[in-house]
């Protein structure tokens, strides 16, 4: 029987003190810790000494390690009997490609683990007091990404609008700064220009920032702000509980 195991462990936003125990356990367990760019030096501290850290970033508009080499990389220190764990930003299963590993691996006969993580988008909610869904602003909650990979047309974000309105749900946007006059203009075509927004980067960091902006201004605001990657874009009725930023806003730090 083939013994060989992977267990793609999520890392959270960032602050080690949001990691799971069980993500605690099997990173301080692993001989061989497969790492991603926006997992944080502090959880990548708690492996072993003895622990090989390879460092497989992946990152919007900086140069990035290829999928389909990580894949390689992860299935060859398996075979070798390395107790492996691919560490992982946020979720393993939520735009983390975390599915597309778990096939490949499970195609060359390997056992896989999933150790669950909090996402970005609820983390970023959180550390500013507002919720997700709410009983009188939000009926659920749409998790999409701005970005398409090459040929892929991406979102239909009007269809997206016309259904957030009419079922008062909350959208957190991933990987959307770069896009944002596009997911504007066209989340327009169903959601009112009032539509109240909030841009969180670096979430659960020290270095978190963030502004309260409205839907007809998110470009402009974003742009004034200097916010950029990695960010998370909450668009919905549920951010009216965060005090309102200024015309003109600079990002503000969260205490």
């Amino acid at each position: 029987m083939n013994h060989s195991k992977v267990t793609l462990v999520g890392a959270g936003p960032g602050d080690p003190e949001l990691l799971t125990l069980k993500a605690l356990k099997a990173i301080q367990q692993a001989t061989v810790l497969f790492v991603d760019d926006l997992v944080s030096a502090d959880i990548v501290a708690f492996a072993s000494s003895k622990a090989r850290i390879v460092y497989v970033g992946k990152r919007g508009g900086c140069k990035s390690t290829p999928q389909a080499f990580i894949e390689k990389l992860m299935l060859m220190a398996a075979k070798e009997g390395e107790t492996v764990v691919r560490l992982k930003g946020g979720d393993p299963f939520i735009f983390g490609r975390g599915g597309e590993e778990v096939e490949h691996l499970k195609a060359a006969g390997i056992q896989v683990e999933v150790i669950n993580g909090i996402t970005a988008g609820l983390a970023a909610v959180t550390s500013l007091g507002v919720p997700l869904t709410h009983r009188q602003h939000a009926h659920g909650v749409v998790f999409v990404t701005g970005h398409a990979k090459p040929g892929d047309t991406g979102t239909d974000w009007r269809a997206l609008a016309a259904t957030a309105h009419s079922a008062r749900l909350t959208l957190v946007i991933y990987m959307g700064v770069s896009g944002a006059k596009r997911i504007q203009d066209e989340l327009l075509s169903g959601l009112p220009a009032a539509t109240p927004v909030a841009v969180i980067q670096n979430a659960s960091l020290p270095a978190q920032r963030h502004i309260r902006t409205t839907l007809g201004r998110l470009a402009t605001d974003i742009h004034l702000s200097g916010l950029a990657s990695p960010s998370v874009i909450v668009v919905g009725d549920v951010i009216s509980g965060l005090a309102q930023a200024a015309e003109h806003p600079e990002a503000r730090r969260t205490a």
